[in-house]
Parts: C-alpha cells; sequence; structure tokens
C-alpha cells in the first residue's frame, strides 16, 4: 500500500499520462523537471528541478534531477516512459531506498539507437523498479524474459484515458495528419519532407497537414513542403479533434501510434523500429523504414484506411486499474 507517492514528470507527453492518473489518487506529490516550462501556467507542483546551461543537455538534465531531487515525506517515487529525467529520477529514489513505480513499463525495441536514447533508458529503469505498470502484456513478457526483480501488471497506457470523450467523434475525411520530428530521423528529414511533399503534390484530392515541430533540425527544412499544409504546433486537444477526423496518419511519434490506434487510424510509421509492435498485428500501424519506401505504402492505405481491431494498447480505463493496485 503506497501512502505518499511523488509523480515525476517535465514534458508534456509525460504530463499527458499522469494527468488522468492524478484525479484517481488522494497522497502525491508533483515534481517538475524542467523541460517544457510553459506547463507550469496551468499547474501547480511541489517540487521543481532547474535545468542548468551546458553543451551536453542529456548529461545536465540527469545531473540536475539527481542533486536536486527532493528529500520529502514520500515512500514511493513514480516515473514514466524514457526520458533522461525519468532515468534520472528513478537513480535517484535508488539511491535513497525510496520504493520505484515505473509507469508504461516493458516497451522495447531491442536496439539501443533505435530509438536513442530512449531504448536504454527504458531498459535501465525497468531494471531497478519495484512495480512496473505495464500497457500490454508482449510489454510484461519483455520483462520476464529479462528477469526483472520488480512485480509487473497489465494495466493499459494511460495516455488514452484522456481519449474516451473523443471516441463519438470519429470520421473518415480528406485530411492526413503528418508529424515528423524524433532525433533518429534529423540526418534525412530533407528527404522525407521532400517525399512527403511529392506524394501531397500527387494527390491534390487531399489535405496532409504538418504541425511543424519546433526543433532547428526539422524547422530548416519547412520550405521543402510546398504543397503540404504546414501549421504551428497544437496543443493537445487541438490534436485530438484533428485525429479524430482524418483519413490515416504519417508520423515517427510514439504517441500518436497509440492514439491512433484508439480511434481505429491507420499509421505509417517513420522509423526502422518500434516499441510497439502490437498494432503491427493488429493492422493499425504499418513501417515504414526509410523515404524511399513512403510512396508505396502511402497508395497501400490510401486505397485501405479503414480498420476495425480492437487497440492493443488499451481500453481508457488504466488509471482506475492502477490507482486500485497502488
Amino acid at each position: 500500500m503506497v501512502n505518499n507517492i511523488l509523480l515525476c514528470f517535465g514534458t508534456r507527453p509525460e504530463w499527458l499520462k499522469i494527468k488522468p492518473l492524478i484525479k484517481e489518487l488522494d497522497n502525491y506529490k508533483l515534481l517538475f523537471t524542467g523541460q517544457h516550462p510553459d506547463l507550469l501556467k496551468d499547474i501547480k507542483v511541489d517540487y521543481r528541478i532547474i535545468i542548468s546551461e551546458s553543451h551536453n543537455r542529456l548529461d545536465q538534465l540527469i545531473s540536475d534531477c539527481i542533486t536536486q531531487f527532493p528529500e520529502g515525506d514520500f515512500d514511493t517515487v513514480l516515473v514514466q516512459g524514457d526520458t533522461a529525467s525519468a532515468f534520472a529520477c528513478a537513480i535517484a529514489a535508488f539511491n535513497r531506498q525510496k520504493k520505484i513505480v515505473y509507469l508504461e513499463s516493458g516497451l522495447r525495441s531491442y536496439n539501443l539507437n533505435h530509438p536513442y536514447p530512449e531504448e536504454a533508458y527504458r531498459q535501465m529503469i525497468s531494471r531497478i523498479s519495484d512495480v512496473n505498470l505495464c500497457p500490454t502484456e508482449l510489454s510484461k513478457n519483455n520483462l520476464i524474459s529479462e528477469k526483472i526483480n520488480g512485480i509487473c501488471h497489465v494495466v493499459g497506457n494511460t495516455v488514452l484515458d484522456n481519449l474516451l470523450e473523443y471516441k463519438s467523434k470519429c470520421e473518415y475525411t480528406n485530411k492526413v495528419l503528418v508529424t515528423l520530428h524524433r532525433r533518429e530521423n534529423h540526418h534525412w528529414m530533407s528527404e522525407w519532407f521532400t517525399e512527403l511533399n511529392n506524394i501531397a503534390k500527387q494527390n491534390p484530392d487531399l489535405e496532409f497537414i504538418l504541425p511543424i515541430h519546433p526543433n532547428p533540425n526539422v524547422q530548416k527544412h519547412r520550405d521543402l513542403l510546398t504543397h503540404v499544409n504546414v501549421i504551428e504546433p497544437l496543443n493537445h486537444s487541438e490534436l485530438l479533434e484533428l485525429l479524430v477526423k482524418v483519413k490515416f496518419v504519417i508520423s515517427d511519434s510514439g504517441g500518436l501510434q497509440e492514439e491512433g490506434s484508439f480511434f481505429n487510424k491507420k499509421v505509417i510509421v517513420c522509423r526502422k523500429t518500434t516499441e510497439r509492435p502490437e498494432g503491427i498485428d493488429t493492422g493499425h500501424l504499418y513501417m515504414c523504414k526509410s523515404p524511399k519506401e513512403l510512396t508505396i505504402l502511402f497508395e497501400i492505405i490510401n486505397k485501405d484506411y479503414t480498420v476495425n481491431s480492437e487497440c492493443p494498447y488499451g481500453d481508457g480505463k488504466s488509471s482506475k486499474k492502477i490507482s486500485k493496485l497502488l
């Protein structure tokens, strides 16, 4: 039984995953690790990490989270996902002999370079966690095969708890949502954008909508997208309002693999690997390992875009399950 729990988050995706959980918990405190400071406009936190300037942001983020980790009246620390801050907070909790609960545990690509550095952080956090909250049976089986010490529970993914109210709004229109931003795609982002723009040019009946990521490695190629509707980044509710209307999705995002599947939208995954392979078997996900494969996959999905399989990542009720377990 957990008496007091510290919930750690610092990015918008992390907040979206703990937001529904907070509604189900009583005794908790919030630690903000500082990556997306604009979140604090709407969220009151108990502790905050101040990130120092450094030539290596990952090193500095890990160092600051460990050295500034609070000495509060909590016996359990919950971390989530695959960020450097999640890894650092888990290490800090381990060094203080706090119980560690790992949300979204067991995702694996088993390739330390794809995604880098997230895959390594996932593997290291689960190794020291006391409780692993796994989104799927496959993620649980990954941990069992690795002989991790902590107990494992399959609970689904809490990010889907935010989607229940949007489910009834689903329809297929002529819109295609595109997001491309991950670090492992930066070196050939120009090729992705060129291929995407050619497809959009050849299919004027479709509206390709790309909320542009602020990263300079993405922004510097935006002029290549002459036939794509490039818009500023959307908040999560705006993104969901768009997602329920699209015909399908082209993305390198992990979250959109899950959210798209929840709304039964097919997703072309622009990555060499995915740590969410369950959606491949259900017909939700289609792997596109290089830009030269995008046109062929687009033609396949554009002709057969509907999917009527159960979402493999959860039912939108994960937070209630987790609160009972805790």
